[in-house]
């Protein structure tokens, strides 16, 4: 009984991380994007966003319900997690260590971030219209940046790689040749995700310069 229990959740983590939290990341990535395109096209999205019927309900359900639970049992996981050099190599066993590493700093960092931003929109202390000048403002404290660069990076990793166990425990990709195929599809949608991720925080840093290399 503890056995199928484990496994399903297991399961349970697997597609939770991949589906609604993996699928509001990249939704996450392509509003922060806009950015790049100026404060207008970025204030429309996030506003469009903010229209959305029922919205503290969706996000309830749809993200910080599968989050917590991917983040709760994901540290049991990660407490647990051995090395298995008998049947992954060195490189794999690698990606097996950063994977729980970055979940650990995924998890920090998104607390901080949601407290930062999302927490305050809720309770009114700032605006859908001055999202922007908020995180343009969060950019200038000291530190900021670094701290948004290993986050952003620790979350589009732990993502990126959790996709490809998602594969493997799914039954998708089973042999060797798969694996090794969806090891570097997996690895260039993190650089994707990334590269997203880094044009919306140099938007937000200097917003003037990005906007214009952007429109030409």
């Amino acid at each position: 009984m503890a056995t199928n229990r484990h496994f399903f959740n297991r399961k349970l983590h697997s597609l939770l991380g991949v589906i609604p939290v993996g699928g509001f990341l990249i939704l996450h990535l392509y509003t922060n994007f806009l950015a790049s395109y100026g404060k207008e096209r970025f204030t429309a999205q996030v506003k469009i966003m903010e229209s959305i019927p029922f919205l503290i309900i969706v996000e309830v359900v749809f993200i910080f319900l599968p989050l917590l639970y991917h983040a709760i049992y994901g540290l049991y996981i990660a407490l647990q997690a051995k090395h298995n050099v008998m049947n992954y190599g060195y490189f794999r066993n690698v990606l097996f260590f950063l994977q729980r590493a970055t979940g650990i700093l995924t998890l920090i960092f998104i607390s901080w971030h949601v407290w930062q931003t999302r927490v305050q929109i809720a309770i009114g202390n700032v605006q859908p219209e001055g999202f922007y000048d908020l995180m343009v403002g969060v950019f200038q404290m000291p530190g900021m940046i670094a701290v948004y660069v290993i986050g952003l990076l620790a979350a589009t990793f732990h993502f990126s790689n959790g996709l490809w166990s998602f594969l493997v425990s799914w039954g998708i990709t089973v042999g060797p040749r798969s694996q090794r195929i969806s090891t570097y599809a997996c690895l260039g949608f993190f650089v994707i995700l990334s590269y997203l991720g880094l044009m919306a925080m140099f938007a937000f840093i200097n917003p003037v310069e990005i906007a214009a290399v952007i429109n030409g």
